[in-house]
């Protein structure tokens, strides 16, 4: 069975860029409530000694499965989320700024164009800075649960833009929300 992970930072942390209080519902309450579910669902069946990541494969696309794809997804998401934050965060090293500008012209460039990204999912969903299977860098967004993680691609940073992971700091102001996280609290690994 699942656990959430342990967030690597204090909550209050990561303020004035999301506060506390939307950590806490976001963290607390949402992504717990994906564990929870995904727990319930999967107790007794096949997918129950299998990872994230294998569930989702397992799953994605076969309507029979939905329920449990988008628990998996959504907590595997988050995970990924929580995990790539951290206080007074910063731009990619060295390697990265290469490979970034060599893929989007400039690091600028490239946060206009995820910031785009971000900003056209209608609905909720996620912005991805993804790699290929060839090692080309590419920003996506995906719709609701789903992850570059179930179609081949390899997650490198991500923003939830579901309004649950802004709306009490930023209200309906996703880019703002966009901007706080890309330019102060993305933590490249």
């Amino acid at each position: 069975m699942f656990e959430m992970i342990a967030l690597p930072y204090n909550p209050a942390e990561l303020a004035p860029y999301m506060s506390e209080e939307t950590l806490n519902y976001h963290y607390g309450k949402h992504y717990k409530t994906y564990v929870e579910n995904l727990n319930n669902l999967i107790k007794g069946t096949e997918f129950e000694n299998m990872t994230l990541e294998e569930i989702i494969h397992r799953t994605v696309g076969k309507e029979e499965y939905t329920a449990i794809f988008n628990n998996a997804a959504q907590a595997w998401n988050h995970q990924f989320f929580f995990e790539h934050l951290q206080a007074n965060g910063g731009e990619p090293g060295p390697e990265m700024q290469i490979r970034i500008a060599k893929q989007f012209g400039s690091y600028q460039d490239f946060l206009k164009e995820f910031k785009q990204n971000a900003l056209s999912q209608f609905g909720s969903g996620w912005a991805w800075l993804a790699e290929d299977p060839s090692g080309k860098l590419l920003v996506l967004k995906t719709p609701n649960a789903d992850t570059p993680l179930a179609h081949g691609y390899k997650p490198l940073m991500t923003v939830d833009v579901w309004e649950h992971a802004y709306y009490l700091d930023y209200q309906n102001r996703r880019g703002d929300f966009v901007d706080a996280v890309t330019n102060h609290l993305w933590k490249w690994q």
